[in-house]
């Protein structure tokens, strides 16, 4: 039978496990090893807290960013470095999940591209198309990401003091169908608490009337004003506005500028303009003299038919990589040809793309 207690041939010593393997120890050797391991297992104890407290601080931090920028709401304006968003309506081995509109308003930069002149009309086009009937089909972060996107376009406005009329047509739009969707809210219609939502009607309310506020201040400029000019160049000038609302108000400054506003190629031009010649030939209207009225025809035409959307930049989208990126920033098209697989869309065809 083995002799299962201390070895009898080496009092005050023992067999200890090592990692170069079994070695034998006297007592204080014991004592001074268990204290070493000690120490450094209470030092390896310190430093993985530490770590931990770290990873935890790293974790929430990073969470932390990535809300702030799913919900556009950082105070730094984070922006990503490629502008572009691959448009993809399903799950593959390369990609999981799909894009959305939350997604796309953050790659797009929306709050960026209100600044640019050109892409302006555009932006403020798709926030009157998802204001008509987009909304119930918005996420919660795409409804948050839009009213941020819609009050920078509003506090633009009041700084500019430009395009005034189309954003109190914008918000009366957005209200009109904030009401008609938060009388179903018990249905779901809309994501989110229906105080969240009563606030950001009161907010829409008070841009109105900040908008309705806007006084437009007279150039303290002695100089020579617009009815100063000759009546070719005043002409020149009213040939590059785009809305007869404009002319109307235009002629009513003056008699001499009321004359000019109703030239009749002035108005032939905007008809062409805005509307196809097959919806010209269907809303023809004569004089008693045998002429066209064109001006009359262009109310008639705006009565009847949208106006054709021309923009100076728009969204385009590549049909060869399925992405969808602004005219002037360009992406990686891995095609031969890349111009030819890649058009303009419009801001319905950019709701279109996001309906699964």
């Amino acid at each position: 039978m083995p002799f299962l207690g201390q070895d009898w041939r080496s009092p005050g010593q023992s067999w200890v496990k090592t990692e170069d393997g079994w070695k034998k120890t006297t007592e204080n050797e014991n004592e001074t090893n268990n204290n070493v391991s000690e120490r450094k297992s209470y030092c390896k104890e310190e430093h993985d807290k530490e770590n931990l407290i770290l990873s935890i601080n790293y974790d929430v931090a990073a969470k932390k960013r990535k809300k702030d920028l799913l919900n556009n709401n950082t105070k730094i304006p984070y922006f990503h470095k490629d502008k572009w968003i691959y448009v993809h309506k399903g799950s593959t081995k390369e990609r999981h999940g799909y894009c959305t509109l939350g997604e796309a308003f953050n790659r797009l930069d929306f709050c960026s591209a209100i600044k640019d002149t050109r892409r302006f009309n555009y932006v403020v086009r798709l926030l009157e198309l998802i204001a008509k009937s987009q909304l119930p089909s918005l996420s919660g972060v795409a409804q948050k990401n839009y009213m941020n996107i819609l009050e920078r376009v509003v506090q633009k406005v009041l700084e500019d003091q430009q395009n005034v009329r189309p954003i109190k047509e914008l918000l009366q739009t957005l209200y009109a169908s904030l009401c008609s969707l938060v009388q179903d809210m018990g249905k779901s219609v809309l994501v989110g608490n229906i105080n969240i939502w009563v606030h950001r009607m009161e907010n829409i309310l008070q841009w109105q009337q900040q908008l309705d506020n806007i006084q437009i201040n007279r150039p303290t400029n002695t100089g020579m004003t617009f009815i100063d000019l000759p009546a070719s160049l005043q002409l020149n000038i009213m040939h590059h506005l785009s809305d007869g609302r404009d002319l109307v108000s235009l002629g009513q400054v003056c008699p001499d500028l009321s004359v000019l506003t109703e030239d009749r190629l002035l108005w032939k031009k905007l008809c062409q303009y805005h509307f196809s010649d097959r919806q010209i030939r269907k809303r023809l209207m004569l004089s008693d003299k045998g002429h066209l009225e064109w001006k009359k025809m262009y109310f008639k035409l705006c009565r009847c038919y949208p106006h054709k959307e021309q923009y100076s930049d728009t969204l385009q989208f590549c049909t060869h990589c399925h992405i969808l990126f602004w005219k002037d920033t360009n992406h990686p098209c891995t095609a031969n040809n890349p111009e030819s697989c890649c058009k303009a869309v419009s801001p319905q065809g950019f709701i279109n793309l996001f309906k699964f």
